[in-house]
């Protein structure tokens, strides 16, 4: 259910009712966790936090006119997802999530390898997913991206 919104804003307004409140809830808990430098855009019709190419000019490896992603949320069909790109990268931040999560929330964790999906609204660990967002810096996640793009293209 990809979203045609050209702004965060006109993404939130053209949810449903019932997906709002925890939409809303989520887009602060991103503003008010993540570290200074990532930005607020829209991509892939979703909400998306990237590195601005005034920070990292390379952009992203598959589309260099694009900023580096890092994080994006999206009201999916049946669930809200939070596609993190750190845990898809960081082993140790991924470890770290998975035995938090059931300190937060009593159902079974539901993850993909950056998507965690979130089918009850009233079951999203926001406190968790603060905590989460603030551990990777944009240098940080600048760093773990081009050592994975440079280990990748050492494979070729």
């Amino acid at each position: 259910m990809q979203s045609t919104a050209k702004t965060p804003q006109e993404y939130i307004d053209s949810l449903p009712e019932e997906r709002k409140a925890a939409m809303q809830k989520l887009r602060s808990v991103i503003s008010e966790n993540l570290p200074t430098g990532f930005q607020e855009t829209i991509g892939y019709g979703m909400l998306c936090y990237v590195v601005p190419h005034s920070t990292y000019p390379n952009g992203y490896h598959c589309d260099p006119k694009l900023p580096l992603p890092f994080l994006s949320v999206a009201s999916q069909k049946n669930f809200i997802a939070v596609y993190h790109m750190g845990i898809y990268m960081d082993e140790k931040l991924l470890n770290w999530f998975t035995a938090e999560y059931p300190k937060h929330v009593k159902t079974k964790l539901d993850m993909g390898k950056s998507c965690i999906r979130f089918k009850k609204m009233d079951q999203i660990p926001f406190d968790l997913l603060g905590e989460l967002f603030q551990k990777i810096t944009v240098e940080d996640w600048i760093s773990k991206y081009e050592a994975v793009l440079n280990t990748n293209s050492k494979q070729r």
